[in-house]
């Protein structure tokens, strides 16, 4: 099981590994945002969850999929949430159970339902650490200017006067990544657990050797500014930048320590596991990622030979 990519549950597939097996988890989770029908994690059949708009199918536009306005269009809508929480809770007591204590857990969510992933993870036994910002060098943005919507009303009195306001968000440039920790065993201190668990503490030197640009002081700030490159687009609609991975292996994991992410994707936090001499287990449901996980290490590895590396 160490140092491969497995398809299946990661529910289930968890269930096969020892108490205390692992030093991080490190996963960008589904956000529960109807991204795809991957990221659906809720009971709600309404029809137009997942349709498209006008503009949609006439090509161009920043979303492919129709979402939901935030105050809902029926009363199962105001349930996602909550069962988002409850998926989250389907899976966070496993993830406790596999890691060290001390272990850190670095999860991706988003922005909207981020604090559902917290409380699910509080419940399971995790201490909530901090969350981090990763700042994004692009984001679309669709807020929609409201004096339009008069404009094509006719009303343009409002058009005037509602000029310069728009609905929707502010452009998303950064994103959550929300920081828990396995409680240290009683009657210890966290520097007893680091000698005995081997985790605990983070390195300030990960921040400063992958080049981290985050606001004011960057070997400390909490803000992390890893832009995509050339090689991080393409694999994966939610991939994220390697390096802003291989900073968070290093961060809180030595090497030869053993990183578990459960929801693979293509495979990132695995390559830069493998790529910062530690071990992984990634989890992926679909088979067609999977192979492109395989691919991508394979690839990484071969490359480090005619390297000499």
């Amino acid at each position: 099981m160490i140092d491969s990519i497995i398809c299946g549950n990661s529910t289930e597939i968890l269930k096969t590994i020892p108490n205390e097996y692992a030093h991080a988890i490190i996963s960008d989770i589904p956000y529960g945002i109807n991204h795809d029908e991957w990221d659906v994690l809720h009971n709600n059949t309404n029809s137009a969850l997942g349709g498209s708009s006008v503009a949609q199918t006439m090509g161009g536009a920043l979303f492919k999929r129709r979402g939901k306005p935030l105050n809902g269009w029926s009363a199962a809508d105001k349930k996602i949430p909550l069962e988002y929480q409850e998926w989250c809770e389907t899976w966070a007591g496993e993830w406790l159970r596999v890691l060290k204590p001390g272990s850190s857990c670095l999860v991706f969510a988003g922005r909207r339902l981020a604090h559902r992933c917290t409380v699910a993870l509080e419940n399971a036994g995790f201490t909530f650490k901090d969350m981090l910002a990763w700042q994004k060098n692009t984001a679309p943005h669709r807020a929609q200017r409201i004096s339009e919507i008069y404009k094509r009303r006719g009303d343009l009195k409002q058009a005037e006067a509602w000029d310069g306001w728009r609905v929707a968000n502010l452009r998303p440039v950064f994103e959550p990544v929300l920081w828990f920790q396995k409680p240290y065993k009683t009657g210890g201190t966290i520097a007893d657990n680091v000698l005995e668990y081997g985790v605990g503490a983070w390195s300030e030197q990960a921040l400063l050797m992958f080049g981290n640009k985050g606001l004011n002081n960057p070997t400390h700030s909490n803000v992390l500014y890893f832009p995509h490159e050339k090689n991080d687009r393409g694999l994966h609609e939610t991939q994220k930048p390697l390096k802003l991975m291989e900073c968070l292996v290093s961060l809180t994991t030595q090497k030869n320590a053993v990183i578990i992410d459960p929801f693979a994707g293509s495979g990132t936090t695995c390559l830069a596991a493998f790529r910062q001499n530690r071990h992984y287990i990634g989890i992926e449901i679909d088979s067609n990622y999977v192979e492109v996980a395989r691919k991508r290490i394979l690839d990484d590895s071969a490359q480090l030979k005619i390297d000499g590396i």
